[in-house]
């Protein structure tokens, strides 16, 4: 674990593995240093947001002292959301993992997901699982427009398109829910932390 400060209120830190980040950012949201603001975790790191008041070389300190527990043993908000799997991609997953389309469906739906990191678009959760079958390249050319809903794969993680947008993910599904939206408290469904179960529709 490394530290940098980031500006005059921040600190990233650098970690080797994203079941790292997954520890720590459970680890600060469970006990905060004096003055956080925020947590920001991505695929390596961690920000650490504090007030301009605050002692961000006892925030550091404060951080590097933690040596934090997987995440996976902790708890979180848990979020059900029902799929139709009927993507266009769902054919080249199962010829990619060697499972059938049925295989698919039931290792997406078999494991507790849990939301690492948000990014790319507003309400877009990146989740990763325990079953490794599941990992599968980026298509080889994205769409330009992929609708709300649409649930895909790639690499290590499986997300769920809060809105229209381009993408690359290979899709195996759609959902009716409303991931994000701005009249409601908070706006993401799918934050840093949040388990999520996928059932058939």
């Amino acid at each position: 674990m490394r530290t940098r400060p980031c500006g005059d209120t921040g600190l990233l830190v650098e970690l080797d593995s994203l079941d790292e980040v997954l520890a720590l950012h459970a680890d600060l949201a469970a006990d905060p240093p004096s003055g956080t603001v925020d947590l920001v975790p991505a695929a390596r790191t961690v920000l650490v947001r504090v007030a301009a008041a605050a002692d961000l070389p006892g925030v550091d300190a404060d951080v590097l002292a933690r040596t934090p527990a997987p995440a996976s043993g902790r708890d979180g908000d848990t979020v059900e959301l029902a799929v139709t799997y009927d993507g266009e991609d769902l054919d080249a997953v199962a010829e990619h993992t060697g499972l059938d389309p049925e295989g698919v469906v039931t290792a997406h739906t078999g494991q507790t997901w849990t939301v690492a990191f948000a990014g790319f678009t507003p309400g877009f959760g990146y989740l990763v699982g325990a079953d490794e079958r599941l990992h599968v390249p980026r298509r080889e050319s994205s769409r330009t427009r992929v609708p709300a809903g649409a649930v895909g794969l790639a690499g290590e993680f499986s997300g769920v398109y809060p809105r229209e947008s381009p993408g690359g993910w290979q899709l195996i599904g759609r959902t009716d829910h409303v991931l994000w939206d701005l009249d409601r408290d908070p706006p993401a469904v799918l934050r840093p932390g949040t388990r999520v179960r996928f059932v058939r529709a």
